[in-house]
């Protein structure tokens, strides 16, 4: 048996993967800012269930949460960065403040996170750290532009994560999730900023109107996607990357042929800049 901490675990994703995790015969500390919407799914209160409310921006609450899963489970094996939310909205229109808000939970809600619960995995000299991104963290579109970014800072944070870890026997993964059908692009999980710029129609406009209709239609499945993700720490050499759903694996790929051919065609001009002897 190992011992989960997941954040954002009283939906979506997260809660997919508290429930495989459970399934399992593995001990989760569920973290949710509403601890009771956790509980709500298990009216029979298994015993390697603990919720305890805990909001990702708050730094004194995960601690508290930390402290309490040491103190009923004695050590933590996994942990699950799940809490975020998307925002639509073009570059130009999105405000500074859904901007900062966004980070807040997003990018600082991980680092929080993290401060909280490495000095236990460093202490135990083991352990495995899921950062849950997106495939919009590796290849981005109109009108999602702020979403993808903070999704890259954590691509970011994930490839250091994995270095400084490595030599301690914790090991680190980024998911990059494609669509699934969860409610992330409900009013639960999705803020949209004002089309205030019509100059923005064209470009952002198909984007905003498609996540509408996508809503509910997502591809993926997210008990599939959990399963994936349990199965993940239990393989000896996991990757750091793992991509979730065909459309996910489809945009990477097609990155990747963008970013090749473009590094083809100016390779001389990159090459050219270098101090000649």
């Amino acid at each position: 048996m190992s011992i989960w901490f997941v954040t954002g675990a009283s939906r979506g994703l997260g809660a997919a993967i508290v429930r495989e995790a459970l399934d399992r015969g593995h001990g989760v500390i569920a973290t949710a800012r509403d601890a009771s919407a956790v509980l709500a799914a298990y009216p029979d209160r298994p015993d390697g269930l603990l919720a305890v409310d805990a909001d990702v921006t708050e730094p004194g609450q995960l601690a508290i949460a930390v402290e309490a899963g040491l103190a009923r489970f004695g050590r933590i094996d996994v942990v699950v960065n799940n809490a975020g939310y998307g925002l639509v909205g073009a570059i130009e229109e999105t405000s500074d403040r859904a901007a900062r808000d966004l980070f807040d939970v997003n990018v600082f809600g991980v680092l929080n996170t993290l401060r909280a619960t490495l000095p236990t995995l460093r202490d135990q000299r083991s352990g495995h750290v899921l950062n849950i991104g997106s495939v919009g963290g590796f290849a981005t579109a109109p009108a999602t532009g702020l979403y993808g970014a903070s999704k890259f800072a954590l691509e970011g944070i994930s490839e250091a994560l994995h270095g400084e870890l490595a030599p301690l026997g914790v090991r680190v993964t980024i998911v990059e999730p494609g669509g699934f059908r969860t409610d992330f692009l409900g009013g639960s999980s999705l803020r949209t900023e004002p089309a205030s710029i019509a100059d923005y129609a064209e470009g952002a406009g198909p984007v905003r109107e498609a996540l509408v209709r996508y809503d509910g239609h997502q591809p993926g499945d997210p008990a599939k996607a959990a399963r994936a993700v349990v199965d993940l720490t239990e393989v000896a050499e996991p990757p750091l990357r793992l991509q979730l759903g065909a459309d996910a694996v489809e945009r990477v790929e097609a990155k990747l042929e963008l970013v090749r051919r473009e590094l083809d065609q100016w390779r001389e001009v990159a090459l050219a800049l270098s101090t000649s002897a």
